[in-house]
């Protein structure tokens, strides 16, 4: 029997050593033969990142030459820190903290087609966590079942009150109600209006305005408080603006042109991620209010934008890309300790004060007050209307201007160009964008000069390429006049449109 046991456990050994061998040898295969090639051609494939950026942007096509079908391909990188290959911790699944680890280990990138992957080394051992200490003051006589939750949904005893208890209670609501000065509600038949909704009913009936707050079934219209809401964005627009000269008076070592390159990039990344557009426009609201008082190097500058896109994608997104994504978009140029330590710059510079009002914000309700019957037209102005407040973006002279008042004259240019022989400008779009037409001119005059350079400017074509597409129904190729009709902007025209 003993002798048996013996053969067993050195078969069982042999095999062992045989499978052993036979992984070596799969492995060193693994290393020298096919498989290596082909992680050798998705490496190839890698999408490179931003180039240094100067005021000069190298050629696309002699980039796409060298690069094949990468989806981001307008830049390449200035400044190597390691290499493009690193190992990834596989306990790490959360969000990135803001203070950084103590330990670095590089993850390993394997690229994919549109997205990137990464894929983590089995080798490693999930990190194992040193036990937090919680206290809780509690008694020790204080059992369990004595902390139930459930004792706050206890339902008390039913008591029943005679007939001259009720005449006392309400003898007393009365007298409170008397000293409070509270008088007894009165309910309208029908449906319940409020104040705005009748006023709007009034105008209406005068001027030929529209409500657009009609609809109280959804409750992601808030169409009760929807006028509230943006009287109190248009009151604090003000407040969370960037300098409109931080290029002049903060800023050495960078200029508009830079800018302009890195949100050009920053929004070919937006698109290879399917990111909101909120989070695109709180990344340019994030790096313009860190420049207006921080000095910034330019080896620094696309650090500065992919920790602004992380922030605002952590505050936008449901499923915010991990800080690993962001050092592989890069090139891996910058450590993930690197983003993290920008990260935790810009929110204490801004205070954590993530919230501010884009023109993304104000377009929605302005597009939703200049929406029709028709509505294929009401979506090709959606998104003409879109493409022209992004063109925004990239022009460092169009922060002079409010988030607000950008979003009215993308709306009047949109109007415009979908019809050139009638006023752009209605009583219903006075009415919710609080705008005169002569109010939008010169906003209006720089959107139009933006949007006809870009139909002959090919340095910063990311906009332009995206909105170029069916699924924005292609409205970077509208076709936009030359020339805009002095009368649409005076004030006393009150022809309204289609």
């Amino acid at each position: 029997m003993a002798t048996t046991a013996q053969s067993r456990r050195s078969s069982s050994a042999s095999n062992a050593a045989a499978k052993r061998q036979a992984a070596a040898a799969a492995e060193k295969e693994s290393r020298h033969g096919k498989p290596a090639a082909a992680a050798e051609h998705r490496l190839a494939h890698k999408r490179p990142a931003l180039s240094n950026i100067t005021n000069q942007a190298p050629p696309r096509a002699a980039f796409s030459q060298s690069s094949g079908n990468a989806p981001c391909t307008s830049k390449s990188v200035c400044i190597k820190k390691g290499s493009s290959t690193f190992t990834a911790n596989p306990g790490f699944h959360g969000a990135s903290s803001v203070a950084p680890s103590s330990t670095f280990v590089k993850p390993s990138i394997v690229p994919t087609k549109g997205t990137s992957a990464i894929v983590c080394d089995p080798n490693l051992t999930k990190p194992t966590l040193p036990p937090v200490l919680v206290s809780i003051d509690t008694s020790p006589a204080q059992s369990d079942e004595s902390m139930s939750p459930c004792d706050s949904l206890r339902s008390p005893d039913v008591e029943y009150l005679d007939d001259n208890e009720a005449a006392g209670i309400h003898s007393i609501e009365k007298k409170t109600s008397s000293a409070l000065f509270i008088s007894k509600p009165e309910e309208p038949a029908g449906r319940l209006l409020c104040k705005r909704d009748i006023i709007a009913d009034i105008e209406s009936r005068d001027d030929g305005i529209r409500d657009i707050d009609d609809n109280l079934d959804d409750p992601q219209l808030c169409a009760f408080i929807a006028c509230d809401i943006y009287k109190h964005l248009r009151a604090s627009e003000s407040k969370k603006r960037p300098s409109t000269d931080f290029m002049e008076k903060v800023q050495k070592d960078i200029n508009a042109s830079m800018r302009a390159i890195l949100i050009d990039w920053l929004v070919e990344v937006a698109e290879e991620y399917r990111l909101v557009p909120d989070t695109l426009y709180l990344t340019v609201n994030y790096i313009d209010r860190y420049l207006s008082g921080n000095p910034m190097d330019r080896q620094r500058l696309q650090l500065l934008g992919v920790a602004c896109m992380m922030i605002a994608s952590k505050y936008e997104e449901i499923c915010a890309p991990q800080v690993e994504e962001f050092c592989y978009i890069t090139d891996n140029t910058y450590f993930k300790e690197e983003v993290l330590q920008m990260e935790s710059a810009v929110l204490g510079y801004l205070k954590f004060e993530m919230t501010a009002p884009t023109t993304k914000c104000f377009l929605r309700r302005f597009v939703r007050a200049t929406q029709g019957s028709n509505e294929a037209l009401s979506l090709q102005l959606d998104h003409l209307a879109s493409y022209l407040a992004e063109l925004s973006l990239l022009a460092y002279d169009m922060l002079r201007y409010a988030p607000s008042l950008i979003a009215a004259s993308a709306i009047f240019l949109a109007r415009f160009m979908l019809f050139p022989s009638k006023n752009p400008w209605n009583s219903t779009l006075r009415h919710y964008t609080r705008y005169q037409p002569s109010d939008l001119r010169n906003c209006v005059m720089a959107l139009h000069s933006l949007c006809c350079n870009s139909h002959h400017s090919s340095s910063l074509p990311a906009i332009r390429e995206k909105y170029s597409q069916h699924k924005y129904k292609f409205a970077a190729k509208k076709f936009c006049p030359s020339l805009i009709p002095c009368e649409f902007f005076q004030d006393d025209n009150t022809s309204s449109s289609s």
